[in-house]
């Protein structure tokens, strides 16, 4: 690949989006304008992605087929973010014009990590995705659980970024290069100290465990999913994991640091502590939030079964699997999203008592969201998980698939527990919900279409998958 400036054109258009809702505060602040600018630039660079040449921009990024795709799944989150934030946020006091700006911010630092090919590159990404996270999570700062929970995430994102940092000096040590392709043909040789790069690939993967919040690094998760604002979880839970889970993906693979025996065995570990964990820990939940919250650390575990699994399927079992898990888990917390009001937010299990019989469209959204999550057939996430198991049976990783089997069956009696008590009977004077936002209607639609067109028909998403990968 030639070098072509012309590759940047979706980063571009973002930055400039965010330049131009900030521009439009200073003059007049208008919630209505500020989304609309913040969708149709998001929209704008998903349409640029057509026009990109794949290349390979200075050392520090390469925009090829995998970057753009993962660029496609992030784009598109962050315009589902718009369309659920601009009901969610209507409902709350205040200034409401700079999440837009902080979103498009966070989405720039996320496609500069699925793009990265150097070690600056990334810890830029990185950077601009983290910093503009603590102001989405404490927002509205007003309210003590946002505050909080942006607090604990600034702490442990910052002690994250410490490790990775810490890992990457002693690699640089090691090769004298910080770019991926260098330290490929450095492990290629096998000359290298191992005493400078195994503690390294150690703390650059306990870097990567805080971000994508896997088993032990989990701990912050529950607590951020329930304090941020539902549609800044949702973002969070998609566009933040997504985007460190391809930069896993490319940096392991591509450096060939997932071929030594203690980096496998380690994610192994880290893969199996998840999937139980997180079914488990989801069980003793009677918080909506803190529920998806550890159904996402189990879904993590599965995504690390197709990482593990390498060859030709893993990496289009994990594509695929993160597409459908970015439409599942964009509706469920879009129904959250549109079923709260303002400052009081829809999180316990009784708020969602009798919801059939009050709002059917949405409990049917939600039952189609929970299901997929369970691997339910006719769902995206029922094609997904089949592909994470095809891929470990094809690398004869018998253990994690028992596991991952065993922690699904678990998995479906919380996400049953959420229908369950949607199908219930409504309480008695129970307070109205609150009215039905067009622009969030529009988004859970769009999301449940996709659900069963990828569950039913995955042919056309798995061909663009496979050409990203060649």
């Amino acid at each position: 690949m030639t070098p072509d400036f012309g590759a940047l054109l979706p980063l571009l258009i973002v930055a400039g989006t965010a330049i131009a809702v900030m521009m439009g505060v200073a003059v007049r602040r208008s919630h209505l304008l500020s989304a609309w600018i913040a969708f149709l630039g998001l929209a704008g660079a998903f349409g640029s992605l057509w026009e990109v040449a794949p290349s390979q921009v200075t050392p520090l990024l390469v925009i090829d087929r995998y970057a753009l795709f993962f660029m496609g799944l992030i784009l598109a989150a962050g315009m589902a973010f718009v369309l659920f934030s601009y009901g969610y946020f209507e409902k709350t006091a205040g200034d409401r014009d700079e999440v837009y700006i902080l979103m498009l911010v966070a989405t720039l630092g996320s496609l500069v990590l699925v793009a990265a090919s150097h070690f600056v590159s990334l810890f830029l990404g990185l950077e601009l995705l983290s910093v503009a996270l603590y102001g989405m999570i404490a927002y509205h700062h007003a309210r003590p659980r946002p505050l909080e929970a942006g607090i604990k995430y600034l702490v442990l994102a910052a002690l994250s970024a410490a490790f990775l940092l810490f890992g990457v000096a002693l690699l640089y040590a090691a090769f004298g290069s910080m770019q991926f392709g260098d330290i490929a043909a450095g492990l290629a040789g096998g000359l290298f100290q191992r005493w400078l790069v195994l503690p390294g690939l150690a703390l650059i993967v306990t870097g990567f465990g805080f971000k994508l919040a896997v088993v032990p690094f989990h701990l912050w998760t529950p607590d951020v999913y329930e304090g941020a604002p539902a549609p800044v979880t949702a973002y969070i839970a998609t566009v933040s994991k997504g985007a460190m889970f391809a930069l896993l993906l490319r940096y392991f693979y591509r450096s060939g640091a997932h071929d030594l025996g203690p980096v496998f065995l380690v994610f192994s570990i880290v893969a199996i502590a998840s999937m139980v964990a997180g079914n488990i820990l989801a069980l003793l939940q009677n918080n909506v939030k803190r529920i998806l919250a550890y159904s996402s650390i189990a879904h993590l575990g599965y995504l690390l079964v197709a990482f593990q699994a390498g060859g030709d399927l893993g990496p289009a079992a994990v594509a695929f699997y993160l597409a459908a898990y970015f439409v599942t888990t964009m509706g469920a917390f879009g129904v959250v999203t549109v079923v709260s009001e303002g400052a009081n937010e829809a999180d316990s299990l009784e708020d969602y008592r009798g919801l059939f019989w009050r709002r059917p469209a949405l409990a049917a959204v939600f039952t189609a969201m929970l299901l997929s999550l369970a691997g339910i057939p006719v769902t995206a996430g029922f094609i997904g998980k089949f592909y994470v198991i095809a891929a470990g049976a094809a690398a004869a990783q018998w253990a994690l698939i028992v596991i991952l089997v065993v922690t699904s069956a678990i998995g479906l009696y919380y996400y049953l527990r959420i229908v369950v008590v949607m199908y219930a009977p409504a309480p008695e004077g129970a307070a109205p919900y609150p009215k039905l936002a067009k622009a969030g209607g529009v988004a859970l639609a769009i999301l449940t279409g996709l659900l069963i067109w990828f569950g039913v028909y995955p042919g056309p998403l798995l061909n663009v998958i496979r050409d990203a990968l060649t």
